[in-house]
């Protein structure tokens, strides 16, 4: 048993935030059903893929359905093509609503309502439905209409502002669209909530999550440091107020790091005595925490003079034998080898029909009686058609035939 079976959930969501919302309730059981067109797919299924060393075979046609990163956000899902500039394709979707629990999206504030779709709308067709929308900046407020992809959340949130090094020109950027994760994790658990919240009163509700805010919430050393200190954060590389050593350093081999975290005496001595108590370790520069504070970047070049010469999984399990906190820094590669991961099934095989066996990233929580799973690849586009407009809503063969061709259903 699913611990979210049973519920059915209409998934608007384009790119990261919208898709992984749902994602992760498609993960817990919930039938989901991504709602896209031919005209307007879901923008993750757009640009050249590459999948090994093909490059989708020369044939365009085929591009939609061979997106690795697609295939993450959308597995075990459901895909319906819609035209929603079609009278009828909107006619079609007020026609699922009373067989759905949750209807999420995430565009921009006023999307679907113009569409006819909004909260009103649905509520007056199922009184107890649960919409999610995931706006950039909210539905309300002076920059509520902003344009923002995820590198503009960052600036917002203010996180842009402390990514670089110590003393150094502010580099800012994040490959990945933190933002995003993180504003599906919160659109995740406030449906759950919703749901529960439901299920003991009969009630739905509207769900607002603003991806600025859901970001700039998990800020909070930074905001607290603000409010107490009247600091305000700025780039700082490695370094760490309470920890020296705290950095990563170099080892044998071409671009490998071992990252080294110490955070009280006994740790300090434990960690020289690893190295066999050399003797820069007993210098009146290291003597105490606050020295080591003072003194860090030699200290950094020390340990640094060690670290190269040897391996950083050596390094890693040395230390960590000797009770120091200290890890290989892992390139996508090694997360896919990494003992660890392999042994608690981490990454799922999944067949796709299209590329033929991937990996995907697992579920990060695990539920002794209730776990989620991967149980399909990510759907072709329109897949699921004729089960959903054929069999959930029973149109005939004729009628759908005439939708098709009409591109109601495209």
């Amino acid at each position: 048993m699913q611990p979210l079976e049973g519920y059915r959930v209409l998934d608007f969501g384009s790119a990261w935030a919208g898709p992984m919302a749902a994602q992760l309730l498609a993960d817990m059981g919930a039938e989901v059903i991504k709602v896209e067109s031919r005209a307007r797919m879901d923008g993750l299924r757009l640009g050249r893929p590459i999948v090994g060393d093909d490059v989708a075979g020369g044939d365009r046609g085929l591009w939609p359905d061979l997106q690795p990163a697609f295939h993450g956000f959308n597995r075990n899902k459901l895909s319906i093509t819609v035209n929603l500039k079609h009278p009828e394709g909107v006619a079609l979707i007020k026609r699922l609503v009373p067989m759905a629990d949750v209807v999420t999206n995430n565009f921009a504030p006023g999307v679907m309502e113009r569409l006819g779709l909004g909260y009103e709308e649905l509520r007056a067709i199922r009184r107890d439905i649960i919409v999610v929308s995931m706006p950039a900046a909210g539905e309300s407020g002076p920059l509520k209409d902003i344009i923002a992809y995820a590198t503009i959340i960052h600036a917002l949130s203010g996180l842009m502002s402390m990514v670089g090094y110590e003393g150094e020109p502010l580099v800012g950027q994040l490959q990945a669209a933190w933002s995003d994760a993180l504003a599906a994790m919160h659109a995740a658990v406030a449906t759950a909530t919703a749901l529960y919240h439901r299920r003991r009163t009969g009630e739905g509700q509207y769900i607002e999550v603003s991806q600025w805010e859901a970001t700039t919430s998990m800020l909070g050393e930074a905001i607290m440091d603000y409010a107490m200190n009247g600091r305000v954060a700025g780039p700082m590389g490695n370094y760490h107020p309470m920890m020296a050593p705290h950095n990563n350093y170099p080892c044998r081999g071409d671009d490998r790091w071992v990252s080294i975290a110490v955070a009280s005496e006994e740790e300090w001595q434990a960690f020289c005595r690893a190295l066999g108590d050399p003797e820069w370790a007993r210098d009146t520069k290291f003597a105490d925490a606050f020295q080591r504070q003072r003194n860090r970047a030699e200290l950094d070049a020390r340990i640094a003079e060690w670290t190269c010469q040897h391996d950083a999984h050596e390094v890693t399990e040395f230390l960590q034998g000797a009770g120091v906190a200290a890890m290989t820094v892992m390139n996508i590669e090694d997360q896919f080898l990494d003992p660890h991961f392999r042994e608690r099934g981490f990454h799922v095989e999944v067949e796709h029909p299209k590329v033929g066996l991937e990996w995907l990233y697992g579920q990060p929580w695990l539920l002794s009686d209730t776990p989620g799973s991967v149980r399909r690849h990510a759907p072709l586009l329109g897949e699921h058609n004729e089960y959903v407009f054929r069999q959930l809503l029973e149109i005939p063969a004729e009628e759908y035939e005439r939708l098709v061709k009409e591109q109601a259903l495209y």
